[in-house]
């Protein structure tokens, strides 16, 4: 059986992810803070840590720094429990040596396939003789880029800023994309227009997301209009800039191949909603959408226009506040102009 060490100082958090876990198999160790952890980690030496990042004494980031310190500690794999969803803070807890992340709230599924994932990249890189040998330093080869992470934090450090206002065109369709982008904060929505005219959504991007690539090589022309939804920041690389990247990265590839995986799984579950989802179903799916990609907590209201909303859900306006007022009669929501505020988002999730 397999030892977890659980880090987190959230009582009821704590005690129902440790039964969680013992339900799926895992032999669990709990701590309250980071230094309790540590000292744990040291006597235990379990196969996996997990660690909020929030906490008294010793915080998840002083508990991985400590961690990484201890020759019988430092290859533990070490995946943070937070709800901190800035990218800076995630980025700085995967810059420090953590294998992965999780933010809440999660799923049994989430955490679950999370060690999992981990324990078998330890097993296999077990297998290679001399493993120890073998392991580099957390920060060998600092300006090597090898995942998604270091790509981003390249765009952070590296990238011409460009802050626009809600409702700004940030390109039209038919422009030539001169760069690839990073959002540091805001949303934004790309869409196309119809023979008809109508404004159809084909993804909204959220803090932390890349977009504007058409061609990782040339400046090929947009196949889509990208708009602000909100006051938006972001760091852009040049295409020339990114094709000298490229030559000098290698393993680059395997992190752009995650990005369009995750583009392509995405696009394949709005056209499923599209094409089956019930009126409501797809409203409230829409709703839930934006909600994660706009708002940091769901409860928060979201501001968006009716127009958006159907668009992305891929049905007329009119239908679309049909459906929002039989939310509203439902007490799932509440609706004051462009405001949107989810007043039980279960409710919301449960439509069919």
């Amino acid at each position: 059986m397999k030892t977890v060490l659980l880090i987190e100082d959230d009582n009821v958090l704590r005690e129902n992810t440790a039964e969680l876990l013992e339900l799926s198999n895992y032999k669990v160790i709990t701590a309250a803070n980071g230094k309790t952890g540590v000292e744990l980690a040291k006597k235990h030496h379990p196969n996996v840590i997990i660690c909020d990042i929030m906490m008294p004494v010793l915080d998840g980031f002083g508990a991985l720094e400590a961690l990484s310190k201890h020759k019988t500690t430092k290859h533990i794999p070490f995946i943070f429990l937070s709800a901190k969803t800035e990218h800076q803070d995630i980025r700085k807890g995967m810059n420090l040596g953590a294998d992965d992340y999780l933010t809440k709230p999660f799923t049994e599924d989430d955490i679950v396939c999370a060690i999992e994932s981990r324990l078998a990249k330890v097993s296999i890189l077990e297998e290679t003789p001399h493993f120890n040998q073998h392991i580099e330093p957390v920060h060998a080869h600092e300006n090597e880029i090898k995942s998604l992470n270091d790509l981003k934090n390249f765009f952070d450090d590296n990238g011409k800023i460009f802050n626009f206002h809600e409702e700004d065109i940030i390109y039209h369709e038919g422009d030539h994309s001169n760069f690839i982008y990073l959002i540091n904060y805001g949303t934004v929505k790309c869409y196309r227009i119809d023979e008809k005219g109508k404004e159809l959504v084909t993804a909204i991007h959220k803090e932390d997301d890349l977009f504007g690539y058409n061609s990782f090589t040339n400046n090929a022309p947009h196949k889509e209009t990208a708009a602000a939804i909100s006051n938006t920041q972001l760091s852009g690389i040049s295409i020339l800039d990114f094709n000298e990247l490229l030559d000098k990265n290698h393993k680059i590839a395997l992190a752009l191949i995650e990005l369009l995986s995750n583009d392509l799984s995405s696009a394949k579950s709005l056209l499923l909603q599209m094409a089956y989802g019930t009126v409501n179903k797809k409203t409230a799916a829409t709703i839930l959408k934006f909600a994660e990609k706009i708002n940091r907590k769901p409860e928060d209201p979201i501001k968006i226009s009716r127009n958006d909303l159907a668009s992305v859900a891929g049905i007329a306006t009119e239908t679309l506040i049909r459906a929002l007022t039989e939310f509203k009669k439902l007490g799932i929501i509440t609706a004051e102009g462009r405001n949107i505020k989810v007043l039980d988002i279960q409710k919301l999730k449960n439509i069919s």
